[in-house]
């Protein structure tokens, strides 16, 4: 019997790093525009169970685990291509912006992603309280809404002219 050829294991060069972190930052990025669109659709984002269960009553093939959903929450892994289209589907984004983030052709909001760059840096900036807080709002009917908006912008004001007068003075 002739003798298998030995290789023999190196690290890994510079650039299969430089790869990796690029693999690492787009997870990353993905489950940030998953759970942005999650509460959206006014769904936990936080939540494998929910997201799994949610993901299963809109997808018509193989059920994924909770494992398979925490995963996609937790920057681990990204969907294949028929699981990410029936999740845009389901959270009625474009799953071109799902995938990619940027500005989407097409989808749900015409030639427009869902939710910018700025506010997806805003909502990643925030505590976890003030996620609750906002998905509290998104909750209420549409004229406590406006009435909660209404006393955020005059706090607002009234914040804006006392930092003007402070300013001038």
């Amino acid at each position: 019997m002739p003798a298998l050829p030995r290789f023999r294991a190196t690290g890994i060069g510079s650039g299969s790093i430089k790869v990796l972190m690029n693999i690492s930052q787009e997870r990353k990025e993905f489950a940030e525009r998953l759970q942005s669109a999650l509460r959206q659709a006014r769904q936990p984002a936080d939540s494998p169970t929910a997201l799994a269960r949610g993901f299963n009553s809109h997808f018509p093939g193989r059920a994924i685990t909770v494992h398979a959903a925490r995963k996609w929450l937790m920057a681990e892994s990204i969907p294949t291509q028929d699981k990410l289209r029936s999740l845009a589907q389901w959270l009625q984004v474009p799953a071109e912006w799902l995938r990619f983030g940027g500005l989407a052709t097409g989808g749900g909001k015409e030639g427009q992603a869902p939710v910018d760059k700025t506010l997806g840096a805003m909502l990643a900036a925030m505590s976890r309280e003030d996620l609750k807080l906002v998905e509290a709002l998104h909750a209420l009917e549409a004229d406590e809404r406006r009435l909660v908006r209404e006393l955020i912008q005059l706090f607002f004001r009234t914040q804006e002219r006392a930092l003007q007068e402070a300013a001038s003075a």
